[in-house]
């Protein structure tokens, strides 16, 4: 495993369908296992040492697409860092229950961690999701003080479709626009202390160049086209309806910033077919003198940070926190717990070191 480190300074429409009866079936046993995976033991957050407050909402819809879980480090002091993180699952799948490890792997290391739903396209195409993710931040901002966060050091993160939501909410932070809800978060004048993208993809229109030159089952083809066209749905080719769910393209293409991005840091796999796709952003994020890194692994697949017990993952991971310390969103300085005496501390040094073969 080698990693290649590169820096630089709606309602309304109807449901779109779900693909062949294949496509549905991958869904479908996706799903399950994702859901499978989060009932097993160790996939309890109490086990590595952390609290959670389950289905919190952040809109009052009583939808449990609005609700987010809050994650605690034990044995932590405020007030601590933030991690407001957005599942992936090409906008059609998963959830905040499906992706506890990327909350936990944040929570260890003492962040607060608020681990968000948000509405998926067969039922809700854009632009619900990134309504919700901007409704979530407000929320965050407006909530974090009290569950013992601190609302200027809140970093957004996600992978995969999850990483294109942070990225354009980071933009709404930076950019006036239009839209109601990226109004009102720019109007806020709040900005994500950094944003942490895994495996993004950040260019939804014209989703078949990621399958150009490349052999994948037909029902993997059929289910990643079905990519654009659920989530996007009527307004489908309509570059300037559908611009913030494609921003790579807008920082290309030249948007105009009233407020400098917050620092990105990035990390993709060279076989996950959207290596390119992180590529573009770094260059896009360097022609703006935006701190950024990207991290580039060797052979990896999309989304193996997931997999946290790997080694590849757990470098990822190292290399996040490395970055978020250098840019002063770390935990450890403000957070540590009282020195409770040699056998306490041996305790500690112990579970971490078991956890450290379940988690990264």
């Amino acid at each position: 495993m080698n990693a290649i480190r590169r820096t630089a300074a709606s309602a309304d429409l109807p449901a779109p369908r779900r693909g062949s009866r294949r496509v549905a079936a991958l869904e479908t046993l996706i799903d399950g296992l994702a859901i499978l995976g989060s009932k097993h033991p160790g996939a309890s957050p109490e086990v590595y040492g952390v609290d959670i407050t389950r289905d919190v909402p952040y809109l009052p819809t009583g939808a449990a697409e609005h609700t987010l879980d809050v994650y605690t480090p034990q044995d932590r002091t405020g007030p601590l860092p933030v991690v407001l993180y957005v599942h992936g699952g090409g906008f059609r799948l998963l959830s905040k229950d499906t992706h506890w490890m990327m909350a936990v792997t944040f929570a260890r290391r003492g962040y607060l961690v608020l681990n968000v739903n948000y509405r998926l396209a067969q039922t809700a195409p854009f632009p619900a999701a990134h309504e919700d993710v901007a409704a979530a931040w407000l929320w965050a901002l407006d909530n974090v003080e009290r569950l013992g966060g601190d609302p200027s050091r809140i970093i957004v993160a996600g992978e995969s479709a999850g990483a294109n939501l942070v990225t354009s909410l980071a933009i709404q932070t930076s950019a006036p626009r239009d839209e109601l809800w990226a109004r009102r978060v720019y109007n806020r004048g709040v900005q994500p202390a950094a944003v942490v993208g895994y495996s993004g993809i950040y260019e939804v229109s014209g989703i078949s160049r990621l399958l150009a030159g490349r052999r994948f089952p037909g029902t993997v083809r059929a289910w990643v086209e079905g990519i654009e066209t659920s989530y996007l749905g009527r307004a489908r080719g309509d570059d300037q309806a559908t611009e913030l769910a494609d921003p790579v393209r807008l920082l290309e293409q030249g948007i105009r910033l009233d407020r400098p991005l917050p620092p990105f840091f990035l990390s993709v796999g060279t076989a996950d077919p959207l290596v390119d796709d992180s590529e573009r952003l770094l260059t896009a994020l360097t022609e703006r003198a935006v701190a950024a890194e990207l991290q580039v692994f060797e052979g990896e697949v999309h989304a193996f940070q997931m997999l946290t017990f790997r080694k590849a993952a757990k470098r990822s991971w190292s290399d996040t926190f490395a970055f978020l310390r250098l840019h002063g969103v770390d935990p450890v300085a403000a957070t540590l717990p009282a020195d409770a005496g040699l056998g306490e501390r041996m305790r500690r040094w112990t579970r971490d070191r078991v956890l450290d073969v379940m988690a990264a």
